[in-house]
């Protein structure tokens, strides 16, 4: 005879419910927080300085999360599969004096020594993801080591006076050029536009599965809500210059990881290595060539974060890229990635999270340096903003398991 269990009726669904939650905390919704963070963190600084939502200052907001972001973008590629890389700090540090190096000294372009220099950045990435894969050592072991060997090799290269002025040379257009306000508005058309066509191909091949899914939820509110926040950014810059040209090449840059996160194999394969290593092994996915491939696509990205670096600042010296260790840039990198929603155990985040991290750390900096706090305070925010994100993260998870 069977026994069954005796249900509430009254506390199952509630329970079911709050599965779900925290279900949907940990996975589409995890970026709800983080966004609703980042409103109060506005509203308290709006409340403290006059100045912080002029058009001119939230520019200068983005421009300088922007060289952070792109880092903490490339980061999210090695986090998703459960590893980490220490190294990616010193990596944009050399990269920038190494395309510095060739357009001052040996007089090559802009466009060329960027190129070269961008791929330096990825032959790092992935030599790093090589090493770690062919000898079994622990990655966050392998990248410390690099990140010294890089920042050897970064004094090397640098002239004697120890700087390296981009003035003039070009560079400093990436960071100094706006789109104007019209243009601005046929960007925003033009991304939206192709937002939809993305998001109704998809929500049709999942009809064509067979999977339960809807207009609204699937199109409609997603095309919503980007067209809105895409509106009052452009109208906000538009106040001052315009669209800063490197944020719109961030964005950018965030669309195409994205469509490579969520629409392709590859991305089914990063999410499947960290997620279950073994199983992923077990159906044939070759975890050697996605490592290598996550650990190269960060290096190259942080490799073009220093050259943003570099014509933000004008110039290059030993303390590009956070100078000894990476410093400041490495634990913002990675902070603005756990901060966004990206799992440090593997397998859970989007790339969204690059910006909406990047976006709560230059909050925080930025509305703390108009108030006058010290540089001492600004780090110690700074660590308990990414312990907290873990901490929050970590919870999250277990209550879900729990429940």
């Amino acid at each position: 005879m069977a026994i069954e269990a005796e249900v509430n009726p009254k506390e199952a669904p509630q329970t079911w419910d709050r599965v779900r939650t925290l279900q949907a905390l940990s996975g589409e919704l995890r970026a709800l927080p983080v966004a609703i963070a980042l409103i109060v963190l506005g509203i308290f600084f709006s409340s403290q300085s006059n100045v912080f939502l002029t058009s001119r200052n939230l520019s200068n907001l983005l421009l300088q999360s922007v060289d952070t972001g792109i880092v903490a973008l490339g980061i999210i590629f090695v986090l998703l599969i459960a590893e980490i890389d220490l190294s990616v700090a010193a990596t944009s540090g050399v990269v920038s004096v190494f395309m510095s190096r060739l357009i001052v000294e040996s007089g090559w372009s802009p466009v060329a020594a960027i190129v070269v220099a961008v791929l330096v950045g990825l032959a790092i990435g992935v030599a790093a993801g090589r090493w770690t894969t062919w000898f079994g050592v622990p990655s966050f072991v392998v990248t410390l080591g690099l990140g010294l060997v890089l920042n050897g090799v970064q004094r090397i290269l640098l002239p004697q006076s120890g700087r390296y002025n981009l003035l003039n040379t070009g560079v400093e257009k990436i960071a100094g050029s706006f789109i104007p306000p019209v243009w601005s508005w046929l960007v925003l058309a033009v991304s939206v536009i192709l937002l939809l066509v993305l998001r109704y191909v998809k929500y049709q091949a999942k009809r064509r599965a067979g999977v339960d899914n809807s207009l609204l939820t699937d199109v409609g509110l997603p095309v919503g809500g980007a067209t809105a926040v895409g509106a009052v950014a452009v109208a906000v810059l538009n106040g001052y210059q315009g669209i800063p040209l490197a944020v719109l090449i961030f964005v950018g840059l965030i669309g195409v990881a994205g469509y490579v996160t969520n629409e392709t194999k590859f991305g089914l394969y990063l999410y499947a290595v960290g997620g279950n290593i073994e199983a992923a092994r077990r159906v044939g996915i070759n975890i050697q060539r996605v490592k290598m491939s996550a650990f190269g696509i960060a290096g190259a990205l942080a490799g073009f974060a220093g050259v943003v670096a570099a014509s933000r600042i004008l110039g290059v010296s030993v303390s590009s890229g956070g100078g000894i260790g990476g410093g400041r840039l490495l634990l913002e990198a990675i902070a603005s990635a756990v901060i966004g929603g990206v799992s440090l155990f593997g397998g859970r985040g989007r790339v969204s999270a690059a910006l909406l991290g990047a976006l709560v750390l230059g909050t925080v900096s930025n509305g703390l340096n108009l108030m006058g706090v010290a540089d001492e305070v600004k780090l110690i925010v700074t660590g308990l903003l990414l312990v907290g994100a873990v901490s929050f993260d970590h919870l999250i998870e277990r209550m879900g398991h729990s429940g």
